[in-house]
């Protein structure tokens, strides 16, 4: 949306979520309506029909992998871009209401991704205690405070948010865990490259071709282009066919990009491009390979065009 700083966002809610936490490190976040919406799908949803301008919503997570509900929205429906992409780290505590202790804790609730990166504390601390799955950690903590749940795995804010008691903090397993957030909006013009930028993309291989996903691949090998992430999604046609997510380094305004998406346009059933956005919490810009710059494309253009009409 460049231009025309955007007025209203939703996000997977409800409020004291760790997407909103997240959102609210966006810069235009701070100058913007924050709405929750219960479900990725209804947040996305708000955007394309123009209720929201953005949707902020999680895509993976480096525990539990990607999320299926995001990357089922993103290969189907109309088409919207990320613009942005946010990591965070969560710290999980565990809450009860004030003169609870661990001991009496016979329920508790969180997110099934926030339950699994707590096992190891929850196997330890609440032995006794079943397991119920919420829609979203803040959703746990407000069951906790209306009596449905006798504990919460949660964020720190959701339990501030409902003045619980925090009795297990920093409780995760795995302290390197993280979730990566992104931003979406209607397709528009990417924002500037910055050097060192993720493009992503739905690429729906020929599956009556021997070799369509090696084709695939090599379209980026060939170029020099790394990619970060693959990830098969069922295309919900068929047993058996899948879609492909990838993420690689670089900028659709980069010439080894641009030819790689020409590539993939040629060799693929179909191609969905989701965006070209700075890539979050890294070292900086990367020189390219050898060979593979916006330079080296021009002069070996240059070079050809020069053969065409008779040089040498």
């Amino acid at each position: 949306m460049p231009g025309t700083p955007p007025t209203r966002f939703t996000y997977l809610g409800p409020a004291a979520t760790f997407a909103e936490q997240a959102l609210r490190t966006v810069p235009a976040a701070a100058r913007a309506e924050l709405v929750p919406s219960a479900t990725v799908a209804e947040a996305i949803a708000a955007v394309r029909s123009g209720d929201a301008d953005a949707a902020f919503v999680p895509l993976e997570n480096s525990v539990e992998g990607a999320v299926g509900a995001t990357m089922d929205e993103l290969a189907a429906g109309d088409p919207l871009v990320i613009t942005r992409e946010v990591l965070l780290a969560p710290v999980f505590g565990c809450y009860v209401r004030a003169g609870t202790d661990l001991a009496d804790v016979k329920t508790f609730a969180s997110h099934p991704h926030g339950e699994a990166q707590c096992r190891r504390w929850v196997r330890e601390n609440l032995p006794q205690a079943t397991f119920a799955a919420a829609r979203s950690t803040a959703d746990a903590a407000a069951g906790v405070a209306g009596g449905e749940y006798d504990a919460a795995v949660c964020a720190p804010v959701a339990g501030e948010r409902y003045r619980l008691t925090e009795v297990g903090h920093d409780i995760a397993d795995n302290t390197g865990a993280v979730t990566r957030f992104v931003l979406l909006s209607r397709p528009a013009a990417a924002p500037p490259r910055t050097g060192d930028d993720v493009t992503s993309l739905v690429a729906y291989i020929a599956h009556d071709r021997t070799g369509a996903l090696l084709e695939v691949l090599t379209e980026f090998a060939v170029r020099g282009i790394n990619l970060t992430r693959i990830e098969s999604r069922p295309t919900k046609e068929q047993l058996g066919r899948y879609c492909f997510f990838l993420d690689c380094t670089g900028h659709v305004g980069d010439a080894r990009i641009g030819e790689a998406l020409m590539g993939l346009r040629r060799i693929c059933a179909d191609l969905r491009y989701l965006g070209s956005y700075p890539r979050a919490g890294q070292d900086g810009p990367h020189d390219p390979p050898p060979g593979t710059s916006d330079e080296d494309f021009a002069d070996a253009a240059a070079w050809l065009a020069r053969v065409r009409e008779g040089g040498v």
